[in-house]
C-alpha cells in the first residue's frame, strides 16, 4: 500500500551554470506544501551571487526573495544541504522524495549524472533518483552542443532523466524577459508533475 509523503518534498539542486534566474523562479513558485531540500554547488554559489546578488549561503532564499522579487508570500520550507556533504539525508534513497531538479544544469553536473560518477551531493542525490525510478528534471543551460554534451543527454533519457533545455517558447507571446523565464520554470514544474499558472498553454485563455 502507497503512502503519502507529508510534507510533499522536492529536491532543487542548482550547478555552475549561466541562468540562475530560472532556479530563483522555479523556488519562488513550488507550492508551500512542498518541502525542498536544496543543494547548491560551489560554482553555482560563485554565479548566483555575480548574476542576481544572492550571497547564498548567508543570504537565505526568502531574505533573497525580498530583495529580488518584493516577494512578501509565505514560501515552500528550504532545507539547504552542502554539495560537500554526502551524509546529508537525500544521498540515500531510504530518504523518500517526489522527485528531483537541477536548474541550471551545467556540462559537467549532467556528465556526471550521465555517466553515474557521484562527485558531489548533487550527483550522488541524481542517482537515487534514477535507481529509485524516481522523476529527475535536468534543465540543462549550454548551447550549442557538442556530440558528448548531445551523447551524455542521451544517456541520462535512456537512465530515466528528463532532459529539459532551458530554451522558451514564443507561442503564448512574450513580452518581457520574465515572461521566457517564466515559459522555462512552467515548463519544468509542469514536468516535476506539479502544477502552475506561470502562463497559458496553446489554445488556453490567459488568467
Amino acid at each position: 500500500m502507497k503512502t503519502t509523503l507529508s510534507p510533499k518534498r522536492l529536491v532543487v539542486a542548482i550547478s555552475g551554470a549561466s541562468g540562475m534566474i530560472y532556479a530563483a523562479y522555479l523556488l519562488k513558485h513550488i507550492p508551500q506544501d512542498y518541502q525542498i531540500h536544496l543543494i547548491v554547488s560551489r560554482e553555482a554559489g560563485k554565479i548566483l551571487q555575480y548574476e542576481l546578488n544572492w550571497n547564498f549561503p548567508d543570504e537565505t532564499f526568502p531574505e533573497f526573495a525580498q530583495k529580488y522579487f518584493g516577494e512578501t508570500q509565505p514560501l515552500a520550507e528550504i532545507i539547504p544541504h552542502s554539495a560537500e556533504n554526502h551524509f546529508a539525508p537525500v544521498a540515500s534513497g531510504s530518504f523518500r522524495t517526489n522527485a528531483m531538479v537541477v536548474i541550471p544544469c551545467s556540462m559537467k553536473t549532467l556528465s556526471g549524472i550521465a555517466n553515474g560518477y557521484a562527485h558531489t551531493l548533487i550527483e550522488r542525490t541524481a542517482d537515487v533518483h534514477l535507481k529509485e525510478r524516481r522523476k529527475l528534471v535536468l534543465v540543462v543551460r549550454e548551447t550549442p552542443y557538442n556530440q558528448i554534451h548531445l551523447q551524455n543527454m542521451l544517456q541520462a533519457t535512456q537512465a530515466g532523466a528528463i532532459v529539459l533545455p532551458a530554451s522558451p517558447g514564443f507561442y503564448h507571446r512574450p513580452q518581457t524577459v520574465e515572461d521566457l523565464v517564466r515559459f522555462v520554470v512552467g515548463k519544468t514544474i509542469t514536468a516535476l508533475g506539479i502544477s502552475h499558472d506561470l502562463f497559458p498553454g496553446w489554445r488556453e485563455e490567459a488568467k
